[in-house]
């Protein structure tokens, strides 16, 4: 089964960006948003992981937040266009929101540190080269490309998923109506 779900994940983010399928060898990944109802919200696995400046993070630390999980490459230029969006939602929604950035598929901390540099990502990033933290939300509400964005509700359930770039809007909406109990 552990083998599945590797394959799986590995198939799932085999891509990067929003050109068509076959593009370029991207997965298309639309902006398409999901939000499940509070009564079919699974549980929030736990992700523990290492920063990218080394340093120990676990998603239990932070309950009655709504946690923000972006999964992103270095080498992924819809991750780039994105960077700025992200960083602008997670300054307006501090005081309800926990933004946690999964690097994925880096072989080494040296360009996604870069990354972070270059766009002045102030919210930790966790070093997840093989996408074993991603693998933990398969079979819930699992992302499907890079960039994609999970949203876990201050009750520590998977509440909504982002396929794709997200819009500062959009993000900062849904995480006003998680805040809320919506």
């Amino acid at each position: 089964m552990r083998k599945f779900a590797c394959l799986l994940v590995a198939l799932l983010l085999s891509g990067c960006g929003t050109a068509p399928a076959g593009a370029n060898g991207f997965v298309a990944g639309d902006g398409t948003l999901t939000v499940l109802p509070a009564d079919q919200r699974p549980a929030a696995p736990v992700i523990e992981g290492t920063t990218l400046d080394g340093d120990a993070w676990r998603s239990d630390a932070f309950s009655g937040k709504v946690l923000v999980y972006n999964v992103w490459g270095s080498w992924c230029a819809p991750c780039r266009a994105e960077a700025p969006v992200l960083e602008a939602a997670s300054k307006r929604t501090a005081d309800t929101a926990v933004f946690v950035g999964l690097n994925t598929r880096d072989l080494d901390k040296a360009a996604p540190r870069a990354f972070v540099r270059t766009f002045a990502v102030g919210y930790v990033n966790l070093y997840d080269p093989d996408g074993a933290l991603l693998l933990k939300f398969s079979g819930q509400l699992p992302a499907s490309a890079i960039p994609s964005t999970l949203l876990v509700d201050p009750e520590g359930r998977i509440a909504a998923r982002i396929i794709g770039e997200v819009t500062e809007a959009t993000l900062v909406d849904v995480i006003t109506d998680l805040a809320a109990g919506k």
